[in-house]
């Protein structure tokens, strides 16, 4: 887990956010286009009474309450649980405070990179269930790519596939890595791993790539938004 200093954001800039914990983060970036670009078909097939999902990055928790109304909607004959989780504990205790109201919601302080299968599996086990049903990952391969590097961004990817039948997910593309560089240098940091990554350019294409390689295939992307993301889903192959 980083330490408190890395988790504020550096010089007089709110945008200058290490691991892109953002404060008011759904004010700019609103939570009903992103699930203005959810279809029914990104979401599985499943008929079980309880659909187990996880939110990365969640932030203070305004779009992970939107997906749960979504799926109330998609699966109205099931109960919806989410895990939520962020890297940032004073997010999530902001999201615990304003969403307190809704049991079917769990808000955790998580390094996903560091804690995530131990974690992830102890929720899983206490559901009975051995795979989330959905796992949503909006706007988070760049934080953990450009922080810890290619390996960990590869590592990552696969434990979404081991932990899951669907992957709805919304990659950042290189030139969203190169204006965080450009920010956090205004701010008098850095990332220091930023010149020394190999997946650059392709970074889109890369994540396709791996997510495809093996037991899930692709079956939805949205039109980009107004800030130049595409939501994808993936589905794990049944056979």
């Amino acid at each position: 887990m980083p330490l408190e200093s890395e988790l504020s954001f550096r010089g007089n800039d709110p945008g200058a956010a290490k691991y892109g914990n953002f404060i008011n983060y759904y004010t700019f970036h609103s939570c009903k286009e992103r699930t203005d670009n959810l279809r029914a078909s990104m979401f599985p097939n499943v008929t079980d009474e309880i659909i187990l999902c996880l939110d990365i990055g969640c932030n203070t928790g305004e779009l992970t309450v939107e997906l749960f109304s979504t799926l109330t909607k998609t699966y109205p004959k099931s109960e919806i649980k989410i895990l939520a989780v962020d890297i940032d504990p004073t997010l999530i205790h902001r999201a615990q405070e304003m969403f307190n109201h809704n049991s079917n919601i769990t808000f955790m302080t998580l390094d996903i990179l560091n804690d995530g299968h131990n974690a992830l599996q102890t929720f899983l086990c206490s559901h009975n269930k051995k795979l989330f049903d959905i796992i949503f990952c909006f706007s988070v391969t760049m934080w953990i790519h450009i922080n810890s590097g290619d390996d960990a961004l590869c590592a990552f990817l696969l434990l979404l596939k081991e932990k899951t039948r669907c992957i709805i997910i919304e990659p950042q593309p290189w030139k969203c890595y190169k204006n965080a560089q450009r920010r956090m240098k205004r701010s008098g940091s850095y990332f220091e791993l930023f010149e020394t990554l190999q997946i650059r350019d392709n970074v889109d294409k890369v994540i396709e790539e791996i997510l495809v390689n093996g037991n899930f295939y692709k079956v939805y992307e949205s039109p980009s938004s107004s800030w130049n993301r595409k939501i994808q889903s993936y589905h794990l192959n049944k056979s």
